[in-house]
């Protein structure tokens, strides 16, 4: 598939920035938007527990990488590309 997206991190001039985030594609329904589901955990100090907490972040989705619902994706940070949109997708780990 030929990609002539100029946000896309491989084939057009989209620089990214050092840190990447795995999680899974929960919402695919915009035309180059993804929502990502990533989990973590976080430590309560005043009850001595760890607590698991979900983030949700909206990433580009370029038409060579062609994500879908239930996908495990690697997203990086780049510039801001929109509202909302701080992430690009770079890697589509494991299909569904």
């Amino acid at each position: 598939m030929e990609c002539n997206d100029t946000k896309c991190p491989i084939h057009g001039n989209l620089k990214t920035h050092g840190y990447s985030i795995e999680g899974t594609v929960v919402s695919d329904k915009l035309k180059t938007t993804v929502i990502v589901e990533h989990g973590y955990t976080t430590y309560l100090q005043k009850y001595k527990r760890s607590l698991r907490k979900n983030s949700r972040i909206a990433a580009h989705n370029p038409p060579c990488m062609g994500a879908k619902l239930g996908d495990q994706v690697e997203i990086t940070g780049t510039r801001r590309l929109s509202k909302t949109k701080s992430f690009v997708v770079t890697k589509v780990v494991n299909k569904k």
